[in-house]
């Protein structure tokens, strides 16, 4: 007969699978918004608040363990951890709407060159399927990986940034371009997810061994 924590627990991890697949979606929905001039606003705003009210059912279940049964040791870990995670799935979520709105707002009508945002947002879209499987297979090993790829989003993210600094003025730095407004906000949006990709794999690190990350 399983404990009456273990059900709190279990649906604690059933949120956050849930969790991970919305957050997967509502950032593909907006980068297809910005490649394809689709308008999914909507979709993107709807999934954004779901991922909020998981989020509090996930603390308010955690907190409720915690209350009632007074958990230890892995358990324990595993709460801190889940608790966490909620969060980072609710700004993949946040930052993905971000870009959405970023297109409504300044992308509309143009013909912008896609090719940084296309570059960058396929080491992201990997970085998230990598910590996904990490949270799903608890492989604290795939952490490694997670950074090697950020590494490689924050040099393209200022490769960009730089470059359009160089592009208008050296000395005074004035950006007319709408276009590369819109980038480099989209860009920055996607810098923070792969950041956030690390943090849910420093979380199945401390989950998995106990020992927080030092690189956070």
């Amino acid at each position: 007969m399983p404990r009456l924590m273990d059900l709190g627990i279990s649906s604690v991890s059933e949120n956050l699978s849930e969790m991970g697949n919305m957050a997967q979606r509502s950032l593909q929905i907006a980068l297809d918004s910005y490649f394809q001039n689709n308008r999914s606003r909507k979709k993107v705003f709807e999934l954004n608040e779901k991922l909020r009210s998981l989020e509090d059912e996930v603390g308010d279940i955690a907190t409720e363990i915690v209350a009632r049964y007074q958990p230890v040791a892995k358990d324990l870990r595993f709460i801190r951890a889940s608790m966490e995670i909620a969060y980072i799935f609710w700004r993949f979520g946040r930052y993905s709407y971000d870009i959405i709105d970023t297109v409504d707002e300044l992308h509309t009508g143009l013909d912008c060159n896609k090719t940084a945002v296309m570059e960058m947002s396929s080491f992201v879209l990997k970085a998230m399927e990598l910590s996904l499987l990490s949270l799903r297979t608890r492989d604290e090993t795939i952490v490694e990986k997670l950074y090697e790829l950020d590494s490689t989003v924050d040099t393209l993210y200022r490769k960009y940034l730089r470059g359009t600094i160089n592009a208008n003025n050296k000395d005074d730095w004035k950006v007319h371009s709408r276009c590369d407004i819109c980038n480099i906000l989209i860009l920055r949006y996607l810098e923070r997810i792969s950041d956030h990709a690390c943090y849910l794999g420093d979380c199945v690190s401390y989950l998995v061994t106990g020992l927080s990350s030092p690189r956070r």
